[in-house]
C-alpha cells in the first residue's frame, strides 16, 4: 500500500452542520451591526436633542392628518371624533407636528377626551401618536386648543369630584406643554378654577 505524499483532508469536507453554523454565525453578527446603527430623531426618542433645521436638501414632512390616525380610545362600537386640532413645530426638527384632542362620538354627555401628539412618517404611512398629553381617564375635555413657538396650550374642563354631573364640568385649567430633553413637559397655567355651573 502506498502512503500519500498529500494530507487527508476528509475532515474538511462541508457539512449540513457546517454551513448551519455559518448561517448562524452570520445572522448574529448583522443583528448585531442592526442595533448598533444610530435611530432617526424623533420625538418620542429620550436624549435626542431637538436641531434648529432640517438637513439641507430634506423638505420638512408635512403636517400629520388626523383621519388617519387610530386613536387608542375605548369607545364601545363610537366612532372616534377629533374636536380640537393644531400644528406645529414642537420638537425642532423642521417639520410640524399635529396636536389632536379626540374623544368618542357618544352623542350626548361630555365624553372625556384625549390629548395627543401626532408626528408623520418618512415613508408616508400613517402618522404615528408620539406622546398622550392628556388620558381620557382623566375625564377632561379640552376646550382651546393652540400651538406657537414649539408649546401647546390647552384650556381643559374637568371635575371636582365623581359626584359632579358628566354633563357639566366645574373646573378649568390651562396647562402648557414644551418639548424638553426627549419629552414633553407640563407646565400649569392658572390654577385649578370652580366654574359656575
Amino acid at each position: 500500500m502506498q502512503i500519500s505524499d498529500v494530507p487527508d483532508l476528509a475532515h474538511t469536507q462541508p457539512r449540513p452542520v457546517h454551513w448551519l453554523a455559518t448561517a448562524t454565525a452570520m445572522a448574529a453578527v448583522v443583528a448585531f451591526a442592526g442595533l448598533l446603527q444610530p435611530d432617526a430623531a424623533t420625538a418620542d426618542q429620550p436624549g435626542s436633542e431637538p436641531t434648529a433645521h432640517t438637513a439641507p436638501n430634506t423638505a420638512p414632512l408635512p403636517a400629520p392628518d388626523t383621519a388617519a390616525v387610530d386613536f387608542p380610545l375605548e369607545c364601545g362600537g363610537a366612532k372616534a371624533l377629533v374636536t380640537k386640532e393644531a400644528t406645529g413645530d414642537l420638537d425642532g426638527d423642521g417639520s410640524p407636528e399635529t396636536v389632536a384632542a379626540a374623544r368618542c362620538d357618544a352623542g350626548s354627555g361630555t365624553p372625556p377626551s384625549g390629548l395627543y401628539v401626532l408626528t408623520a412618517t418618512k415613508d408616508g404611512g400613517a402618522p404615528r401618536i408620539v406622546a398622550t398629553l392628556v388620558d381620557p381617564a382623566d375625564r377632561q375635555s379640552v376646550a382651546d386648543l393652540e400651538t406657537s413657538d414649539g408649546v401647546v396650550r390647552a384650556r381643559l374642563l374637568g371635575y371636582s369630584g365623581p359626584d359632579v354631573p358628566g354633563c357639566c364640568p366645574d373646573e378649568e385649567t390651562t396647562p402648557t406643554w414644551e418639548w424638553k430633553n426627549g419629552a414633553f413637559v407640563r407646565s400649569e397655567g392658572a390654577q385649578n378654577q370652580s366654574r359656575s355651573v
